[in-house]
């Protein structure tokens, strides 16, 4: 149960971060790519052994790490495309809805329990993430040209979540947890740095020590976020459905609280019976622990 709720907690701050990089105007890119450099210098820190590259290439979970590191960064991507399409309610509301994929592939292939409480609180949490999610009083609106960019992030992260429990079950052993975080950040940085030469060569963009500094900032929290999150889907008593689900709406909740009290943001009579409902939610889900 700490591990969840440290998980939740370093979740919480890496969204309270970005709130900070508008409030500064933070370059995004350059931030994000730093940010996973540091990130995967953190795992490797961690890691009580020595670090052997060839020992780790031959891992069952390398070329999963591999990955999982590009479909980070190209979802990070997807959702800041997906933001300017659509607009922000989109790309929060395809996020955070893709906790459903992690949820039905631990039940379907693991057999994870179905309890009739447990149900209506999963049901309960995708209606408050939506309600949540909403700052705008037309709802979603989504641009039927743009279609596949929410489409892709509600894949994608579905996708990152349900490959982490897979991974976490089959191929990660006890000690190798911050080491196979490290890689999934490390490969997300490579790709971040080569769009970051490319993007140099071809725009003479220059790195911005405040924006190395968001980056550093951003890392640290992000790396304890996915470790937390892996030694949480270890617990053997809660079912990894249950996991995913805590973790997503109580990160909504936390996050929008630090928001109304750290940015004086305002808050809807619908965004606020969400928040209602994403506790109502965790209550109904905790039963099942």
């Amino acid at each position: 149960m700490i591990y969840l709720l440290l998980s939740i907690l370093a979740s919480s701050l890496i969204f309270i971060i970005f709130k900070l990089f508008s409030k500064y105007n933070v370059d995004t890119l350059q931030a994000i790519i730093i940010n996973y450099i540091v990130a995967s210098i953190s795992g490797i820190i961690a890691y009580s052994e020595p670090v052997n590259l060839t020992t780790i290439s031959e891992e069952g979970w390398f070329f999963g790490a591999m990955i999982l590191g590009v479909i980070f960064i190209s979802v990070f991507n997807l959702m800041a495309i997906t933001t300017q399409k659509n607009g922000l309610s989109v790309a929060a509301v395809a996020t955070k809805m893709s906790l459903v994929i992690p949820i039905l592939f631990g039940i379907f292939m693991y057999k994870e329990s179905t309890e009739v409480l447990k149900i209506i609180g999963i049901i309960v949490a995708l209606i408050a993430v939506y309600l949540t999610s909403m700052k705008s009083t037309g709802g979603v609106s989504i641009n039927k040209n743009n279609l596949i960019f929410p489409i892709l992030v509600f894949i994608g992260s579905g996708i990152i979540d349900t490959s982490l429990k897979y991974f976490e079950t089959n191929h990660v052993a006890q000690n190798d947890v911050p080491i196979f975080s490290a890689s999934i950040f490390g490969f997300a940085a490579i790709v971040g740095i080569i769009t970051l030469v490319y993007k140099s060569i071809t725009s003479n963009l220059r790195l911005s020590i405040k924006n190395v500094i968001a980056g550093i900032g951003l890392g640290v929290p992000n790396y304890f976020s996915i470790y937390f999150l892996i030694k949480a889907l270890r617990h053997d008593n809660i079912d990894s459905s249950t996991i995913f689900t805590v973790n997503n709406v109580a990160v909504l909740i936390v996050s929008t609280i630090a928001g109304i009290l750290l940015f004086r943001e305002k808050l809807s009579l619908r965004n606020w019976i969400g928040i209602v409902l994403a506790m109502v939610s965790i209550y109904l889900v905790a039963q099942s622990f």
